[in-house]
């Protein structure tokens, strides 16, 4: 996969949600309760969520495709393994070979949007699961949302429950649960996005995006978790498959 060697537009936007301390404290804890053993982290960038893992002293392996992001993860959990790995490799399962059925829990989050190929990288995601494994994705929602951001970010596509479901199916994972994630986000991208037109998530936005993070739980809860801006899928590599 031809990738930019250096991505400006995604390491300033993960650089602006760095210091949403609240807003990735959500995100943990609501993928948390399905990562079990030993986890790894497919695109961990800089470390925004594998923070709260790591200071839980959980199992975790973290991961990047681009060397600038792994530099940046070794340096911030000296402590923890760090490996480069790129979901569609053409020789995956050569390359991989160690880490093959050796984690019980896999999460991707904003990661296989990004892959032209997400049949296969969600297949590959598999590949490194235990038998009774877990794997978390969680994507961009709705397709009527691709806007600049998604450009900037090289983004293939959006997702709604619907679409993301056959990637799981197609691979024989068992789906436990999908769910949506940020009701109120949506309007934010909206607006800055496709009204503004900017490139990159404002700072001012995010920063008070996190301090409302509160009620936008709130709002999620009331919306029953049927639309978001994201949506999750939790599924099941079963013992039989």
């Amino acid at each position: 996969m031809e990738i930019k060697e250096i991505d400006i537009e995604g390491l300033t936007t993960l650089s602006v949600i760095e210091k949403a301390d609240k807003f990735n404290g959500w995100m943990y804890h609501t993928i948390a309760p399905f990562c079990k053993g030993r986890i790894l982290e497919i695109g961990s960038g800089i470390g925004n969520i594998s923070q709260f893992f790591v200071a839980n002293n959980q199992e975790i392996v973290l991961s990047d495709l681009r060397d600038n992001y792994i530099e940046i993860l070794e340096k911030k959990f000296p402590s923890s393994e760090v490996l480069k790995i790129d979901l569609v490799h053409p020789e995956f399962d050569t390359v991989y070979n160690d880490y093959l059925g050796t984690f019980d829990s896999v999460f991707a989050l904003n990661v296989v949007e990004h892959i032209k190929d997400d049949v296969q990288a969600v297949a590959n995601c598999k590949k490194l699961l235990t038998k009774n494994g877990n794997l978390i994705i969680l994507v961009p929602a709705f397709q009527a949302l691709y806007n600049n951001f998604d450009i900037e970010l090289e983004h293939f596509r959006r997702y709604t429950a619907k679409t993301l479901k056959p990637l799981f199916l197609k691979n024989d994972l068992k789906i436990l649960k999908t769910f949506s994630f940020n009701f109120i986000g949506i309007f934010g991208w909206y607006f800055s996005g496709n009204i503004l037109k900017k490139k990159t998530i404002p700072e001012g936005q995010m920063g008070l995006f996190n301090r409302l993070v509160p009620l936008f739980k709130l709002a999620d809860i009331l919306t029953l978790k049927k639309i978001g801006l994201s949506v999750i899928c939790i599924a099941n590599k079963e013992k039989s498959v």
